[in-house]
Formats: C-alpha cells, structure tokens, sequence
C-alpha cells in the first residue's frame, strides 16, 4: 500500500563528554521532514487530514453477481487548499468501481492536514467499500502509513541518567500491512511477529516472520517492515547494525 516515498526524519543524538561519564546528557531532537516531492505523513507533529464533505460513490451499473462486494484504496496527496492530487490506485475491485470511487473521492472536500498550525500536503489513503445491497459508498480516510515519536529519555538512559551502552533500533516510520479480506465479520488476530535487521542507516535489510497468520498474511506482513524507517541502534554512542522484533498490525481495509 505504500507508494514509495517517505518522510525522512532529522535526528540529533549527542553526548556532553566521553561516553560513560557520570551524567552525561542525552540530547535527543526529532522533527517531521516532508518526502523529496515536500510532502508530508501523519505524525506527532502534522495533523492528517479531515474529509469534510463526502460525496458518495455511486454503484456502477452492468456488473455481475460474483463482482458485487469489493472494495478500491487510493493513496493521495491532500494539498494545502484541501484537493486530493496524485492518486493512486493501491487496490483495485475493476475499472467501474474504481471509476467511481475516483470520482466520489475527486469530488469530496478535505481540510487540509497541518504543521504547527500551518497548511501542508500530507499523504492519506482512502477507502471506497462496494456492499452487496448495491447502495452507494462513503468513502473514508485511512491512516495507514505514518510518522512516529522519537524514543524519550527514558528509553536511552538507565536509572542513573547515564546514556545506555546499547539502544535497540527504534521505528520512526510504519507501514500497516495489507488485509486480504476487509468483509470478514471476525477476523483471527491481525497481528504478526516479524524480526527485522536495521543497517547503520536505519533502513531494513532483512526480514523474517517469526509468528506468522498463513492464508497469505506472512508475505504482506514482511512487504510492509522493508518499507518502514529506523533510527538505528547504538553502542556506545555510535550506529551499529542490529535485529529486533515488530508486532505487524494489518490495515483495516
């Protein structure tokens, strides 16, 4: 579901004296940057953006019985005067459907998601679900991919308040995996045990499902850690390559 572009997040970690000293400061400061086209993801300092007016989806007319339940997702970018831009089509239930779902959605009025109060674009996906009583469809924004909190202080000093000689990679960027049945009325536990190896540069470089679903799910659950973003793990101040395990939660499309 992710359309390829992320939010990188500046980070400065920095100790005052040698490592090890007797109360030697951590200074941690994270702050939301939008993707190299300037846009941004939720997160703890951009606000996602709100659909205001929905049109609905009108069903298409000619289809046959077995396409009668389905649903399409877009991505989209929600710019600062509220207008969805850059579709893009992240699942698809045929060319009527989609056809008007992009017109309900094209046609629905967004306020803008914001940074600090200000208007800024930010990345959404919306979901257009198609019922077997054939009724029209309510679009609705999904918050699938977003921006995390940095890790506070807590997580990087001991009881002392001396900088741990080893943190854990910590995820700064998510990704929810896909669903493959957004109809089921009692889904099992969408959640998955998935061990990934974060490089020096807090990207992903290996993935393994430790605790997997079946029907399916451990591949999508894999797809969405390679495309999350780390601030990688420590030793004694200085980024090293490390493992550590992710719950996977699974959108709810």
């Amino acid at each position: 579901m992710t359309r390829g572009r992320y939010a990188i997040a500046f980070l400065a970690l920095s100790t005052a004296g040698a490592w090890g000293q007797a109360a030697a400061p951590v200074a941690l400061q994270v702050h939301q940057a939008p993707d190299p086209d300037g846009v941004y993801y939720a997160g703890p300092e951009v606000a996602a953006p709100r659909m205001v007016r929905t049109v609905l989806a009108l069903y298409p007319d000619g289809v046959y019985h077995k396409d009668i339940q389905g649903m399409t997702v877009f991505a989209m970018v929600i710019g600062v005067n509220g207008k969805p831009t850059n579709l893009q089509v992240l699942h698809s239930h045929g060319a009527g459907f989609d056809d008007s779902a992009r017109a309900a959605v094209m046609h629905s009025t967004f306020e803008p998601g914001t940074l600090g109060g200000k208007p800024v674009p930010v990345w959404i996906d919306v979901r257009v679900p198609f019922h077997l009583d054939r009724s029209d469809s309510i679009p609705q924004v999904v918050i699938a991919e977003r921006d995390l909190p940095p890790p506070d202080e807590s997580q990087l000093e001991d009881k002392h308040h001396k900088p741990l000689s080893y943190t854990p990679p910590f995820p700064i960027h998510t990704v929810d995996a896909d669903f493959t049945d957004p109809f089921a009325k009692h889904p099992w536990v969408q959640v998955a045990v998935v061990t990934v190896l974060v490089g020096e540069d807090g990207l992903p470089k290996d993935v393994h499902v430790r605790r997997g679903l079946g029907f399916g799910l451990d591949e999508k659950a894999a797809a969405a850690v390679m495309h999350y973003r780390f601030l990688p793990a420590t030793e004694k101040g200085k980024p090293i390559a490390a493992r550590r395990d992710i719950l996977v939660s699974f959108a709810k499309f």
